[in-house]
């Protein structure tokens, strides 16, 4: 049985510019815990902040009265038992700590010698035990350690492997490691130490995090840690979801982890953490069970030929057919069956023609485009970058904004020819316009979608009159729509693409 050790909590959190609040920490503990089932979290450094304090203790309030205590970890230091009562104090009972896994580290960091810091751990371990505290232990720099100090390496782990210690945790603190080195130095660990339980820690500086899990797992270590979106110093940790494809496909190694609500978990992450998911992004990106190619939709139509073990349901997803110049008959087919829209050979022909052409024109076409290109193809249209319908459209707006004063918004919208006019006040102008929409609405009696996520793509250079691409995703009934707005102006551009999702939700109704 491998055991999983998240720890977004604590290593994810030292991602420049990351921040997570008591409650977020929370929140981000329950879904780990609760719905992923990771068998333990790391959740805080010991005397970081007041914030860290309030945020530990609280988890291990919650941790205790659902029955998790011994599953919530937190990083400590040999520092004379000051860790230990933070932790202890806090209400805390299993205790990370860090020593130095490298001679350079010791000499050159602590300026002590290796007889001093071993002396200074095994004082350390006796008052957490005085404190009932478990105590794991960190090698920090163990993979240099392994690279130009293997003697003291062993010197180490001669000495405390008789120690009241549950695990000893491997970090390849820099990231230097390859899978080569990870599977040989880890074979020596559990060849040396067969009798002690040793966890795995990577970090993706060369972009090998996930392969040296992979190999750490077939030398025989029996933990790995992960975080999040792969959250963590410089180029981050090992990413969750990639682990738990190579624990379930790739390795066949049992665990308790559920990958069902693993997209759900990665999305909030996102939200908190404001670290975007690439959308390339393996097993939890927009773009990984999306189909481009033409000739792969044909391939799923005729034997599932493109399909692998990665499939989308099992993390809550579901496979699409991107629509664009290397779209063939078989994307629109794919397509219009999801919408339910049945055309002729010739039509399909029309439509893919029109695809093809905005497509080299660099528009994005999503599916909620598609019924206005058909429509437009089908009534003889010659815009190709048409992909809007007169139904809703905004007659005109005004945004005022007045430092020290919210933002007031006036929107005047026409709706199958008939104008209602609102105004309102927002914490921001396009919340404000948004409010004063939604008050028509309201009147009209009409329900409206709910904004789930804002991406705004800025081109570099530096040039402040480039177009400013806006996608925003809204959530219809459980329906997941996704416009984009494209213009100079910020703002602007969003309107557009709301407009759009006007538009998408009037004819659905």
């Amino acid at each position: 049985m491998i055991e999983i050790l998240d720890t977004t909590l604590r290593d994810g959190e030292q991602t420049a510019g990351v921040s997570f609040n008591t409650n977020e920490k929370l929140t981000i503990a329950k879904l780990l815990l609760d719905d992923i089932n990771v068998d333990r979290i790391e959740v805080a450094s010991a005397r970081v902040s007041s914030g860290e304090l309030e945020a530990f203790g609280t988890i291990c309030q919650w941790a205790q009265q659902n029955g998790h205590l011994g599953r919530v970890e937190a990083l400590g230091f040999v520092d004379n038992g000051v860790s230990i009562d933070w932790i202890a104090n806090a209400g805390g009972k299993v205790m990370n700590l860090l020593t130095k896994g490298s001679l350079r580290h010791v000499t050159m960091q602590l300026k002590k010698t290796p007889e001093e810091h071993l002396a200074d751990i095994k004082a350390n371990i006796e008052m957490a035990a005085k404190r009932g505290l478990e105590v794991n232990l960190y090698l920090e720099d163990w993979s240099n350690g392994m690279i130009h100090s293997p003697e003291y390496v062993k010197y180490m782990l001669d000495h405390l492997q008789h120690l009241p210690i549950r695990r000893f945790m491997l970090p390849d603190t820099l990231g230097i490691l390859c899978p080569d080195q990870t599977l040989q130095f880890c074979q020596q660990m559990v060849k040396m130490y067969p009798a002690l339980q040793f966890d795995f820690h990577a970090h993706n500086d060369y972009d090998m995090a996930v392969a040296n899990v992979y190999s750490a797992l077939k030398a025989g270590i029996t933990g790995i840690h992960t975080t999040v979106n792969g959250l963590g110093e410089r180029a981050g940790n090992a990413p969750l979801a990639s682990v738990i494809g190579i624990l379930n496909d790739h390795l066949g190694e049992e665990n308790s982890l559920d990958e069902h609500r693993l997209t759900y978990i990665c999305r909030m992450v996102e939200t908190l953490s404001g670290i975007r998911i690439p959308d390339n992004k393996p097993i939890v990106g927009d773009s990984v069970f999306t189909q481009c190619s033409g000739v792969h939709a044909d391939g799923d139509n005729k034997d599932n030929l493109y399909v692998n073990k990665l499939l989308p349901e099992r993390f809550g997803r579901v496979r699409k057919y991107a629509l664009g110049k290397t779209s063939g008959k078989a994307n629109i087919n794919k397509n219009l069956e999801e919408l339910g829209i049945h055309l002729s050979p010739e039509q399909i022909k029309l439509v893919t023609k029109r695809i093809i052409e905005l497509g080299d024109k660099k528009e994005n076409v999503t599916t909620e485009d598609l019924p206005f290109i058909i429509s437009d193809v089908l009534r003889g249209g010659n815009n190709a970058g048409s992909t809007t319908t007169d139904n809703i459209h905004i007659v005109n707006y005004s945004l005022n904004l007045t430092r020290g004063l919210k933002p007031v918004a006036t929107v005047r919208i026409s709706i199958h020819g008939k104008e209602y006019e609102q105004t309102s006040a927002g914490d921001g102008q396009y919340d404000a316009f948004m409010k004063a929409l939604w008050k028509i609405y309201e009147k009209l009696g009409k329900n409206h979608p709910l904004l789930v996520d804002y991406k705004v793509s800025i081109p570099p250079g530096g040039k402040t009159d480039a177009l400013v691409e806006t996608v925003i995703s809204w959530n219809n009934n459980g329906q997941e729509i996704r416009t984009r707005g494209l213009d100079a102006d910020q703002t602007e551009a969003a309107i557009k693409a709301t407009v759009k999702m006007l538009n998408i939700v009037e004819q659905r109704s």
